[in-house]
């Protein structure tokens, strides 16, 4: 199991910006580069859901309610996969987490995002 850390949340306006960051500071190189990712996010009482996800080639793929907002990436060599966030809606707060698409590791603590006016 490979430790994953989110970080980057906070509280915005409507229509705000956020960047993400997720980490994998134990893992080596060789370990994450090859890994599928994602980034979810999960209301309380609710199913965690996925919202974007990057392959080890760099493929891109994001549910539809976050197309043209959200944009996801990564640098493998900081072993790290970033979501920037753009024109948040209140549809938006939730904790987002990030994790291994096809092998999930232990889910990390999330980062909150709360949108409010």
């Amino acid at each position: 199991q490979v430790r994953l850390v989110e970080s980057g949340g906070g509280l915005v306006q409507p229509g705000g910006s956020l960047r993400l960051s997720c980490t994998a500071p134990r893992a080596i190189f060789s370990v994450f580069a090859p890994w599928d990712m994602g980034w979810y996010r999960q209301l309380p009482g609710k199913q965690r859901e996925v919202v974007a996800t990057i392959t080890s080639s760099g493929r891109t793929d994001y549910t539809d309610s976050v197309k043209g907002r959200f944009a996801i990436s990564r640098n493998n060599y900081r072993k790290t996969v970033y979501l920037q966030m753009k024109n948040l809606t209140p549809e938006d707060p939730a904790v987002y987490y990030c994790n291994n698409i096809a092998t999930p590791q232990d889910w990390g603590r999330g980062t909150q995002v709360t949108v409010s006016s």
